[in-house]
């Protein structure tokens, strides 16, 4: 599949909305597309999960990705063992993929320190909040594994917010003029929190702001679990070729829709029409590629119970995991921002601690 000889307002796609094929379906054999659908359902029932888990006070705002999960999972499994995603704060699927344990993403979002640093085997940068900020350590990182003579690849995933960021253009700018082996994934759903994409930019697409640094920009159904594999493919083995006839990093926009809040502090009926979101569930990853692969004889409901009752123990194991940690103290609140505290955070402090010491808990009290 020669994905970058398209007109960038023609998305790539492999499946219809109904799992019909309509395009060139990729290499996979049978196995992997069943763990391709189950990492999908997987994705799906933790991120229920974790919504409940902050509604009920058990953990910390956390953003919602159901709807995105063919964008996230496609894309992670086209990457190699020694490829790197750079992500930004809703990639808990492309995460989970890439070795990142469902406990160490809930720990992030409960607070603890230690849910940002990943298993040393994974190849997963830390969580990135700020919108865009992450784009040029990508490019960073992607430049300095050249330099080593190495030939991974750095797949950095952000919203289509971030790309009216100043961070989003010197990232891409600069791996342009240096051809640094960057694959940039704009996870396009339409909104950044109640900001309508067409109120980010007057270009016709976000693919084509490649065209300003040089670069092939391509854009693919992101709710085709399998067009978003095929073009990441394309995308990662390109960036690993030095000799390539063309640029080597790629800009890459995922049509796609979140189904629920923007984070689980927002409340997105605000700004968005039901109706929209409906028509958007419509074009569903997980039934999409279900349909598919029943159609195949892959799956049947008999394989599909068991993926389900599997994913349910693996969600409900990994919250028992995070929560029988225990939680971090109020110290922790004045950690890890600077080297030494400032005058005023350190009076905060003091007088944070003498209160606690009145009441007798003076044992987060280290000097």
């Amino acid at each position: 599949m020669n994905v970058f000889d398209r007109a960038y307002d023609d998305p790539v796609r492999v499946l219809d909305e109904d799992g019909t094929v309509v395009g060139e379906v990729p290499d996979l054999v049978d196995d992997e597309l069943v763990e391709l659908y189950r990492y999908m359902k997987l994705a799906r029932h933790f991120d229920g999960r974790a919504v409940s888990l902050q509604r009920q006070g058990r953990m910390g705002t956390y953003p919602p990705l159901s709807g995105q999960e063919g964008a996230q999972i496609g894309s992670a499994f086209a990457l190699g063992d020694d490829d790197w995603i750079v992500p930004s704060y809703r990639e808990h699927g492309a995460a989970l993929v890439r070795g990142v344990p469902l406990k160490q993403t809930l720990l992030y979002w409960m607070g603890h320190v230690d849910g940002n640093r990943a298993p040393d085997d994974a190849n997963v940068f830390p969580v990135a909040v700020p919108i865009a900020s992450q784009v040029p350590h990508a490019t960073g990182a992607a430049w300095a594994s050249t330099l080593r003579g190495e030939d991974d690849a750095f797949v950095c995933y952000f919203g289509d917010g971030a790309t009216s960021e100043g961070d989003f253009h010197e990232g891409v700018n600069f791996a342009g003029v240096f051809d640094t082996p960057t694959v940039f994934f704009c996870n396009n759903n339409q909104w950044a929190i109640s900001v309508p994409r067409e109120r980010q930019t007057r270009s016709a697409t976000l693919a084509q702001k490649a065209e300003a640094y040089g670069i092939d920009g391509v854009q693919v159904d992101g709710m085709d679990p399998l067009a978003v594999y095929a073009v990441t493919k394309a995308a990662v083995e390109k960036a690993r070729d030095p000799d390539a006839d063309r640029p080597r990093p790629t800009l890459i926009e995922a049509i796609q829709y979140r189904f629920g809040a923007h984070t689980t502090a927002d409340d997105p009926t605000v700004y968005r029409d039901e109706g929209e979101v409906e028509t958007w569930k419509r074009k569903d990853p997980i039934p999409r590629l279900e349909r598919y692969l029943r159609a195949e004889g892959v799956l049947d409901d008999e394989r599909v119970a068991e993926i389900e009752a599997g994913v349910k123990t693996q969600v409900a194991d990994a919250i028992d995991e995070a929560e029988s940690v225990p939680r971090p103290g109020p110290r922790d609140l004045f950690e890890h921002a600077y080297a030494e505290l400032p005058p005023e955070l350190r009076a905060q402090y003091e007088s944070f601690a003498a209160t606690r010491e009145e009441h007798g808990d003076a044992a987060f009290l280290e000097e």
